[in-house]
């Protein structure tokens, strides 16, 4: 066999080969794409099945929002109900608080009339017995409204509940007193209503 004839047979025996080989890598290309082709349709599915669970969970959030709205939304009513009706109530108190009061001066002031209409009949005596209950049932009223009068019998000054109207000097005390009471003071439970007017003695002072 000549040297062309064995270059002939040897390219004849070496095509098949290459051949196999590209035949093998075209199918490893081909599966490979299928390969690729079925992971892009996984991705596409998981996605849907993601973008499914995503819009159940907004439309479960809008329904969430919409019911906090409605619900902020009723109790802001409730809240002003209720402002509305805590005000009415407030006037309301503030209107009628003094009724009862109220009620009691107008008892003492039908005594009034009674004991002037006995001034007229010149009946002294029962004129000052008229004004002697009417006192009284001031003060029973006054009590009943926790109004009580400050007692200055003990002379101790107390600039807390004491006004010293007027002032005189004396050797015969060694610090404030009181010699006079001017004015009543009275207290409204344990709040000064009004301060006690009065007369003091106080030390004399050096030379």
């Amino acid at each position: 066999m000549t040297t062309r004839e064995e270059k002939m047979s040897k390219k004849i025996g070496t095509e098949p080969e290459l051949n196999d080989q590209e035949h093998k890598i075209e199918i490893e290309y081909i599966v490979n794409k299928k390969k690729q082709i079925k992971d892009k349709h996984d991705d596409i599915k998981t996605y849907r099945i993601k973008l499914r669970k995503k819009e159940k969970e907004i439309k479960n959030l809008r329904k969430e929002n919409a019911e906090l709205k409605e619900e902020y939304l009723r109790q802001l009513a409730e809240k002003d109900n209720l402002r509305k009706r805590l005000e009415r109530e407030k006037n309301e108190f503030y209107q009628y608080a003094l009724s009862e009061f109220l009620s009691d001066l107008i008892v003492v002031l039908d005594n009034f009339e009674r004991a002037l209409e006995t001034e007229d009949q010149n009946d002294s005596k029962s004129y000052q017995e008229g004004i002697k209950m009417i006192y009284k049932q001031y003060q029973d009223v006054l009590i009943k409204q926790g109004v009580t009068y400050i007692d200055t019998k003990d002379k101790k000054f107390d600039p807390n509940l004491h006004q010293a109207f007027v002032t005189e000097e004396s050797e015969d005390v060694e610090e404030i007193q009181i010699s006079e009471e001017l004015q009543r003071g009275y207290t409204l439970h344990d709040r000064l209503l009004r301060p006690s007017l009065v007369k003091v003695i106080i030390p004399k002072k050096e030379k």
